[in-house]
């Protein structure tokens, strides 16, 4: 594939996928947010959610707009941003019509406690963590890197303690 000819590189290329990916997501995450809120489910923190749109709408174009067109992908980065992209789904999936990119509980529903939800609490905030972390990194830009991970911990940390309350009186599935 010559990219050179659309006017930029690998990056670009990589990033626009994602950025579709995301987009992707948010029909499903929007799908899913109505049907639990028909269903008596309610949101908490809604206040927070556009800080999360604008930390990961700013990182894409950041990282389509800084890093050169020629910068070639290093795959010692990139290929665990891959493998999180495969998480990323197995997440998703084990949510099934939980999954959300906002807070919404349900407080009739057990907590789902299957796929990787059986190990970790929070594991799409690990996977979302690695991606914004390993993706700069697989094209050089180490100031984005940190930069997009320190501003994702902050906004992690509100969003997890919001999340912890919500939960708090749900019980657990079998």
């Amino acid at each position: 594939m010559n990219l050179d000819a659309l006017g930029f590189g690998w990056a670009q290329f990589v990033v626009l996928l994602v950025a579709a990916q995301r987009l992707g997501e948010l029909v499903i995450a929007r799908r899913n947010t109505q049907a639990l809120l028909a269903a008596g489910a309610r949101e908490v923190g809604a206040a927070h959610y556009p800080l999360f749109i604008l930390l990961h709408g700013s990182w894409l174009l950041t990282l389509f707009l800084v890093v050169p067109s020629g910068q070639p992908a290093d795959w010692l980065f990139l290929g665990p941003f891959v493998f999180l992209q495969i998480a990323r789904v197995w997440v998703v999936t084990s949510l099934g019509r939980f999954w959300t990119t906002r807070i919404i509980t349900l407080d009739a529903a057990p907590l789902v406690k299957r796929g990787p939800y059986r190990v970790l609490r929070h594991p799409n905030y690990v996977i979302v963590a690695g991606e914004i972390l390993l993706l700069p990194l697989a094209f050089g830009a180490l100031w984005v890197a940190i930069l997009f991970s320190l501003l994702n911990a902050c906004l992690l940390i509100w969003r997890i303690r919001l999340e912890e309350q919500a939960l708090a009186g749900r019980r657990e599935q079998p």
